[in-house]
């Protein structure tokens, strides 16, 4: 972190994760230390310089806790322990000190809408309807004619009940069958949640990712969902053809967010919470969930990772409804749940080292914090995985009409010209991509001009001025071609234009601004195609 970060970082005023840069590291794909083809703790220990290089805040960890990876580890069968293809507690207590070697700040993911079929509070859960954790998953009877209990649907394809002859019953599961909901409204329940909370917090992290969290409670009557009209794109899963009214966003959720806040702040109050929130009502289920001193930190939504082009419409449409009044908001332009944004968003016959670069820049310069998938800084392109490859349950259940997962989680490229590109030396659980070879970090390393130096160079520009990093956001212009806006905060006002179109494009500024970033070709008003400048006023 630069000298200028941390001033701002320490600054009394804001907290460090105001503005702040958050690299997400996907364990399975991020090195292998160890040959077994999937990576772990010690692997992602052993680079973490490579992450502190970036200029980042940081690192959100996806999940690394005991599972039978049937949702490759959003399935948890022990929130409390590292699973053993991961490492041990030991090796997360030893990537903890790393990091905070580094100045880099841990973030853990917590799943707490479903655990696994396998968690031990499920096992004792459909053992009886009278156990003392009989009430800790939902649990209905059949309708009378045995069909579910309700109309809902799973995100990974068919209904979201399954029935279980123990208990002669049906439990809920909003994703996998394996995947159990979780009786989110129970007190006990929440309880246990927060001892796992604050399990993690005293081994020292930073703060929580909270997954799916609008799941977490659903309407104790069990109403069933109305249809959803049709937006004229191809549906691929049931779960598309329902307005989920009944299944997620329940107003309970709030009460228990701020039972975890408050845990969060009775363990240091510069502990942070990110909320992720998808569906059709995220932008209000993410302010209400953020809003106020009493509740998360900040959330991020789909806003971005599902948008078919980056285009100044979709910007100011997602960016419009977090005005200067609304909660602190979060961006992510890729994780591992979507394809890769430079093969989502590029356009037929554009350049993709330019594109990568006004993408970059652009996500440096929004208002709030932001979100980097581990590859994002080498321009990592989507892959194609042959469908004998697939492991991501989603893609096998709808194939060929899949979200592609498993593309945007191959293996990290270490070194161009190592076995499987410096991941490790067995054989890797999702093939090592050709296409990354010339990408790979020890090749950009070694290129003044790469992607990778070019990340480093913006983030240390947005870490280096307050109002990039924490300052208000006014849309100037969102036209075909332009997006403009200003940034301010306590003086310091700046200038971000991006022509996000394959063809030259128009922006008159004014006078009075001085350019301190360009990119591209830019002369006077004429921007060329992905050009950009920022600048700021004298």
């Amino acid at each position: 972190m630069t000298d200028a970060a941390r001033a701002i970082a320490a600054d009394p005023a804001r907290p460090w994760w105001h503005g702040a840069t958050i690299y997400q590291i996907y364990p399975r794909s991020f090195a292998d230390s160890n040959g077994d083809g999937i990576g772990d703790l010690p692997g992602i220990t052993a680079h973490l310089d490579h992450v502190a290089a970036l200029g980042v805040d940081a690192v959100w960890l996806s999940p690394f806790f005991t599972s039978p990876m049937k949702d490759f580890g959003y399935d948890v069968a022990d929130y409390c322990d590292v699973d053993p293809i991961f490492g041990t507690l030991a090796d997360f207590d030893a990537l903890i000190a790393r990091a905070h070697g580094l100045g880099l700040r841990i973030i853990i993911d917590q799943v707490w809408s479903h655990t696994s079929d396998e968690h031990p509070w499920f096992v004792e859960s459909r053992s009886s309807r009278t156990n003392p954790k009989a009430d800790w998953y939902v649990w209905a009877d059949a309708r009378p004619d045995g069909s579910p209990p309700s109309n809902w649907q799973s995100v990974f394809g068919g209904p979201a009940w399954t029935w279980d002859a123990r208990r002669g019953q049906y439990y809920l599961h909003n994703f996998l069958k394996e995947q159990p909901q979780l009786h989110g409204h129970n007190a006990d329940l929440q309880e246990a949640l927060l001892d796992t909370a604050r399990f993690w917090l005293d081994r020292g992290v930073d703060g929580f990712r909270l997954d799916a969290i609008n799941f977490a409670m659903h309407d104790p009557d069990l109403r069933d969902n109305p249809p959803m009209p049709s937006n004229g794109r191809t549906r691929t899963r049931p779960f598309d053809f329902q307005r989920k009214l009944y299944n997620q966003g329940h107003p309970d959720i709030p009460a228990f967010l701020e039972r975890v806040r408050g845990v969060l702040d009775g363990h240091g109050g510069d502990r942070f919470t990110v909320a992720e929130i998808g569906g059709d009502d995220a932008t209000r289920e993410m302010k209400l969930f953020c809003a106020g001193d009493a509740r998360l930190n900040t959330a991020y939504g789909f806003d971005f990772l599902y948008a078919p082009e980056l285009s100044p419409r979709v910007l100011r449409d997602a960016l419009d409804t977090w005005g200067e009044d609304a909660p602190w908001p979060s961006w992510a332009f890729e994780n591992h749940d979507a394809p890769r944004a430079v093969s989502r968003w590029l356009p037929a016959g554009a350049d993709a080292a330019a594109f990568g670069r006004i993408k970059m820049l652009l996500l440096a310069c929004l208002r709030g914090n932001i979100f980097l998938y581990n590859g994002e800084e080498l321009g990592l392109p989507q892959v194609e995985i042959a469908f004998e490859d697939l492991q991501d349950p989603e893609a096998i259940a709808n194939w060929p009409l899949t979200l592609s997962r498993d593309g945007a989680r191959t293996p990290m490229p270490w070194a161009a010209d190592a076995e499987n590109l410096g991941f490790g030396a067995g054989r890797p659980w999702l093939p090592a991509a050709e296409a990354h070879r010339p990408l790979a970090v020890d090749r950009q390393a070694a290129d003044a001009g790469s992607l990778l130096h070019f990340t480093r160079h913006v983030l240390a520009l947005r870490n280096g001025h307050p109002a990039l990093r924490s300052g208000s956001m006014t849309i100037v212009e969102a036209s075909d071609a332009i997006f403009a806006f200003e940034r301010e905060l306590d003086g310091q006002r700046m200038m971000c234009v991006f022509n996000l179109s394959n063809a030259p494009a128009m922006f008159a500024a004014g006078d009075g601004w001085r350019a301190i970033e360009i990119i591209g070709d830019v002369a006077g008003d004429r921007f060329g195609p992905f050009a950009a400048q920022v600048a700021i006023r004298d």
